[in-house]
C-alpha cells in the first residue's frame, strides 16, 4: 500500500486544517512537496471550488486554491510524485477543455498527472457557474466518457488538441460515497475516492463490485495522523486501510509549524514501510 498526501495550506476545512496552515504560502508549499517526493509518498492533492457560498464556509471552509495553477507549480518543484486532482468537478468544463488543460501539465510534468473528477455537491456554485445541476450524474458520466476518449490523443473527431498527455491510459480517479460512484469508477475510471464512509459501509461497496486489475482504490484514514506522537495510532489506521482494500492511502498529518509537519511527512513513511 502506497501512501499520498492530501496537500496542506491550498484547502483549509475547519476543524482539519491546522492553524499554521493559514499563513503557509509558496515558500512553505514547494518544501513540503519537495519533502514528501523526496520521501517517496505517491501523490499530492489539491481540490477544485470556484467559490464557496459564505452560508457554508464555516463547515466547508472557503480557502480552495486553483488545481491546475497549483500543480503545475508542484510540478515544477519535483521530480516523481503524482499530482492528484481531489476532485476537478466534471460539470463545470467541457472534457476537451479538461483533456487540453490537464492533458499539458501531464506532458509538462513527464506523466505525473492522476485526474480525480466528481459530480459536484454545491448547487449554488453550479447556478454561479451556469452548470446544470439537474441530472448532474448523468452528464458526469457522458463527460468522463468523452475525457477518456479524448486523453492523450491529438485528434479528436475533427479537431486537433495538442498538446495532449502523454499516454492515452487516462489516469481517472473517481471521488464518491455512493455505490453508484463506485460503480462510475469501476467502468469509466481507474480508481475510486470515497470520502465519509466508515469501514463496514465501504466493505459493503466493495463486496457489490468485482474490481478490474490495476484499480487503485484510494482510501482516507478519517482524520489527521500524528505519527511521531502516537506511530501505534497511525500503524492502526493505515492496517485498518490495507486490510479492506486500500492500494493507496491518501493521508493528512497534524502539525505546529512546517518543521514539525516535514517531521511528520517523514515519521508517517517510516510507519508506512512495513505495510
Amino acid at each position: 500500500m502506497r501512501v499520498g498526501l492530501s496537500t496542506p495550506i491550498v484547502v483549509r476545512v475547519p476543524g482539519i486544517a491546522s492553524p499554521w496552515e493559514s499563513s503557509g504560502g509558496p515558500a512553505e508549499l514547494a518544501r513540503i512537496a519537495e519533502t514528501a517526493d523526496a520521501l517517496g509518498f505517491d501523490h499530492l492533492t489539491c481540490s477544485e471550488h470556484t467559490a464557496i457560498p459564505a452560508a457554508d464556509a464555516a463547515t466547508r471552509g472557503s480557502t480552495y486554491w486553483d488545481p491546475l495553477a497549483t500543480l503545475s507549480y508542484l510540478a515544477a518543484r519535483t521530480d516523481r510524485i503524482r499530482l492528484a486532482t481531489s476532485v476537478v468537478v466534471l460539470g463545470y468544463h467541457h472534457p476537451l477543455a479538461l483533456a487540453k488543460s490537464y492533458g499539458t501539465l501531464d506532458r509538462l510534468s513527464g506523466g505525473r498527472v492522476v485526474l480525480g473528477v466528481g459530480v459536484g455537491s454545491l448547487e449554488a456554485e453550479f447556478a454561479l457557474l451556469g452548470a446544470e445541476w439537474p441530472d448532474r450524474g448523468a452528464t458526469a458520466d457522458r463527460a468522463l466518457a468523452e475525457l477518456r476518449d479524448a486523453w492523450g490523443r491529438r485528434e479528436v473527431g475533427d479537431f486537433v488538441v495538442d498538446p495532449a498527455a502523454t499516454s492515452t491510459t487516462a489516469p481517472l480517479w473517481v471521488g464518491g460515497r455512493t455505490r453508484r460512484s463506485l460503480r462510475r469508477a469501476v467502468t469509466l475510471g481507474t480508481g475510486w475516492v470515497p470520502f465519509g464512509l466508515a469501514p463496514a459501509a465501504l466493505s459493503a461497496h466493495l463486496r457489490a463490485v468485482d474490481l478490474p486489475p490495476d484499480f487503485e482504490l484510494v482510501l482516507s484514514p478519517g482524520r489527521a495522523l500524528d505519527p511521531l506522537a502516537d506511530p501505534g495510532d497511525t500503524r492502526r489506521r493505515l492496517t485498518g486501510l490495507r486490510d479492506i482494500g486500500a492500494t493507496v492511502a491518501g493521508c493528512a498529518v497534524r502539525a505546529t509549524d512546517i518543521d514539525h509537519y516535514c517531521d511528520q511527512l517523514a515519521a508517517l513513511i517510516a510507519v508506512a514501510a512495513p505495510l
